[in-house]
C-alpha cells in the first residue's frame, strides 16, 4: 500500500469522525461516498470498507461527549442497536446481491430524499 492511499485513508477517517460528531451522521456515509469518489472503490468495497470500519467502538468518545452534556438515551440505544445488528445482517446481504450500478444509485436517492427532507422537513 502506497504512501498516498494510507494518507487518503487517514483524511478519509478523520473528515469521517468530524462530521459524524459534529453532526451525528453516520460517518460510513462520508466513508463511502469518499472511498468511491476520491479511491474509485466499488461501492460493495467501499460499503464492507465501512462496515469494517464501524465493526468496533470508534465512535465510543464521540458518544461519550453527547452523553456527558445529556444527549444520549441509552435505552432508545440499546433498542435501535439491536434492530441495527438485525437489520445490518439482512441488509447487506441484499446489498451483495444488487448490481453495483443500481446500488450505487440506490444510495444517491437516499442521500437526496435525507437532504431533502433536512432542508425542507419540520
Amino acid at each position: 500500500m502506497s504512501a498516498t492511499i494510507i494518507v487518503s485513508l487517514l483524511i478519509i477517517g478523520v473528515l469521517a469522525g468530524i462530521l459524524s460528531g459534529l453532526i451525528g451522521v453516520g460517518g460510513g456515509v462520508i466513508m463511502i461516498l469518499l472511498l468511491v469518489v476520491v479511491l474509485g472503490y466499488s461501492q460493495h468495497a467501499a460499503q464492507g470498507t465501512s462496515l469494517a470500519v464501524l465493526a468496533v467502538p470508534v465512535t465510543f468518545l464521540a458518544a461519550y461527549n453527547y452523553y456527558s452534556e445529556g444527549y444520549v438515551n441509552w435505552k432508545f440505544a440499546l433498542i435501535i442497536a439491536i434492530g441495527f445488528v438485525v437489520g445490518g445482517y439482512f441488509g447487506s446481504k441484499l446489498a451483495i446481491s444488487i448490481n453495483q450500478d443500481m446500488l450505487k444509485k440506490i444510495f444517491g436517492v437516499i442521500l437526496l430524499i435525507a437532504a431533502f427532507k433536512m432542508f425542507f422537513g419540520k
